[in-house]
């Protein structure tokens, strides 16, 4: 009877790990499109964007038994790409060894007492609201995938078409994962996504316009290894941005793992092993990775332990071979299941204590200004400058822990910063 049950348990956690995958599979074509605009050439990253996930998962399954998927993070690849390198000035080699100075930072917390003593200081509305707000922004970007809102004429988002076909196929989408999901079907998420990109090519739908990957190319990938340069070290631009990034991460993973992992006791080599695959994917030419917050749709499936990351894994080597399939995989079918991912991700907010207006007030800051302005750093810097602030009007500052004042003067500053690259 153990035998049968751990055959059971074998194949939620392999279907979690495929649904896991196919929820964010999307980076392998998405990452590559926005590391174009910093410079890096697509048919090259879409190499470093696979080989980093795969070390991440393997990181994740083998040492850590986490049910977790690490790839170059959405966010976070737009902050490498639009704010360093676009904003900044910075070319894309420079961005790199931000990354790096970055991720070597995010790793001497991870690895050392820091990481315990910065989860006890932090205040459980943040950590709440840092995943809750990257949720939202995951629906807005799902619903923009869906084609259901865009730029609005008279508005800043309106609803899009409901006569377009990428939508009505979202709406289909949506509504069987929800109904899979609901009814408690295996894999629920990964079968709307097969039979949405089924009835895709039924029609001929077009699926988008993927990165095309000649095998020819991969000889020339370890152009990108080893890349970073430091001319701008000494800069005061450089430690601003290494600032920020090394916020970012450190922040978003911590929010991401203790709102993703169904057992906290995990989180510890989770937040290590995250903290170093991150500084090799600087080395490996891609933009910092994170926890994908797509891994909440194969934990929804019940996936609890390793294997699911080392599906994943397994996944992720085989789309070196498979890759032109995935130009069958519409939007419009992978949209579905980033809104419900999103949408589980804030329920994260049901933890925060709605009558005290001083707790409730700062997660509101990260929740609202992560989506609204496209920015995770920006979210947390004017919720993480809040808090204090807020704390102090109520009469409450004095249980505070000093480090929280000085966590909220470093994301005042930040902000300071920020407005004055404008």
């Amino acid at each position: 009877m153990s035998f049968i049950n751990t055959c059971k348990a074998a194949k939620t956690e392999i279907m979690a790990g495929i649904t896991a995958f196919f929820a964010i599979s999307y980076i392998i074509i998405i990452n590559p499109m926005i590391l174009a605009d910093a410079g890096i050439p697509a048919d090259l990253s879409v190499f470093a964007t696979i080989f980093i996930s795969i070390l991440g998962c393997l990181v994740m399954g083998l040492w850590a038994d986490a049910p977790i998927v690490l790839v170059p993070g959405m966010g976070v690849n737009a902050f490498f790409t639009y704010t360093v390198v676009v904003n900044m000035g910075f070319s894309w080699q420079g961005a790199l060894a931000v990354s790096l100075v970055s991720g070597l930072i995010f790793m001497g917390l991870a690895c050392s007492r820091c990481a315990a003593f910065l989860t006890k200081v932090i205040p459980p509305s943040l950590k709440y609201g840092i995943t809750a707000g990257i949720g939202l922004f995951l629906v807005e970007i799902g619903l923009e995938k869906a084609e259901l809102i865009r730029s609005g004429t008279s508005s800043i988002v309106e609803l899009g078409s409901l006569q377009n076909p990428h939508a009505l196929l979202a709406l289909f989408g949506l509504v069987l994962s929800l109904a899979l999901y609901l009814r408690g079907v295996a894999g629920s998420f990964f079968i709307a996504i097969l039979v949405s990109s089924g009835i895709a090519a039924f029609t001929g739908m077009e699926a988008g316009a993927p990165v095309q990957i000649e095998f020819s190319k991969l000889a020339a990938y370890p152009a990108l290894l080893g890349q970073c340069d430091f001319t701008e070290l000494l800069s005061l631009n450089f430690w601003l941005a290494v600032f920020s990034m090394s916020m970012i991460l450190v922040f978003e993973t911590m929010g991401m793992l203790e709102g993703l992992l169904p057992d906290k006791g995990k989180f510890k080599r989770s937040f290590s092993g995250s903290a170093v695959v991150t500084v090799l994917s600087s080395l490996m030419g891609t933009s910092p990775t994170v926890a994908a917050a797509e891994s909440a749709a194969g934990i929804a499936c019940g996936g609890r332990g390793g294997i699911v990351a080392l599906t994943a894994a397994g996944l992720f080597i085989l789309s070196l071979f498979f890759v032109p399939l995935l130009s069958y995989v519409p939007q419009a079918a992978i949209a579905p299941v980033i809104i419900i991912t999103g949408a589980m991700m804030m329920q994260q907010l049901q933890h925060i204590d709605f009558n005290d207006f001083s707790e409730w007030f700062p997660a509101f800051l990260l929740v609202v200004l992560i989506p609204l302005s496209g920015s995770i750093s920006i979210g947390l810097a004017f919720g993480f400058a809040a808090y204090p602030l807020l704390k102090l009007f109520a009469g409450q500052g004095h249980r505070l822990h000093p480090a929280a004042y000085g966590l909220g003067l470093l994301f005042f500053m930040d902000l300071v910063f920020q407005a004055l690259q404008v």
